[in-house]
């Protein structure tokens, strides 16, 4: 991989992550919150720095046993919790499926592989692979995450971007791949506390999977 672009949401994330990398070969860039901006941010990202690859990294909530906050979260599949189209038209479109779209975006095979290696040369790295969902909404209760769980209960993370980059990047070619650290738990969280206290008390190693993926690219 020659180009290697990264997205992320917020001021937050982007300053996380632009002290981890000065080659030119690598491009971190904000987009903002949300599936268009995600969207947006993608498509000129793509236009201007013609990547060879793209990771969407930043926070996300996350889901399961075996998920804790600050472990990472790598895509192997992604697709939308808010997404409907209905069975007017048909009844293979599945729930979260965009119609004529395909129902799950698939990582890309060798970022994916990549990252597995990764796992497995370090028992530091606490990473998750699985089931990302995006939507517009920031899951702050129990019961928006059970509504979510119960239509996707093999999601391990949930977030407001990544499937939203994973479809620009189907519809233009280009691999991608999603790293997300976990920042709270919703069903067992109250108000998002463990959202904010995530940000106040973040380790300076939460974003370093990413600079360890792209290293290994």
């Amino acid at each position: 991989m020659k180009r290697i672009g990264i997205i992320v949401a917020m001021d937050k994330e982007l300053k996380q992550l632009q002290q981890l990398f000065s080659d030119e070969q690598v491009r971190v860039v904000k987009c903002g919150i949300g599936k268009v901006n995600a969207a947006l941010g993608a498509q000129q990202l793509i236009n201007e720095f013609h990547p060879d690859c793209i990771i969407s990294s930043g926070c996300a909530g996350g889901n399961g046993d075996d998920v804790e906050v600050q472990d990472v979260v790598v895509s192997n599949e992604l697709t939308y919790h808010d997404v409907y189209c209905g069975t007017a038209i048909d009844n293979e479109t599945q729930y979260g499926q965009v119609q004529g779209l395909p129902a799950r975006y698939q990582a890309d095979a060798y970022l994916l592989k990549t990252a597995r290696e990764m796992q497995l040369e370090s028992s530091q790295i606490a990473l998750h692979e699985g089931l990302i969902v995006t939507g517009d909404w920031f899951v702050d209760s129990r019961e928006k995450m059970h509504s979510i769980v119960e239509k996707f209960p093999d999601a391990k993370a949930v977030d407001m971007e990544s499937c939203a980059i994973a479809q620009t990047c189907w519809l233009n070619k280009v691999p991608f791949i999603s790293f997300r650290v976990i920042s709270d738990i919703p069903l067992r969280d109250t108000d998002a506390s463990q959202y904010h206290h995530f940000w106040e008390t973040i380790a300076d190693h939460s974003f370093q999977v990413t600079k360890t993926f792209v290293e290994k690219l």
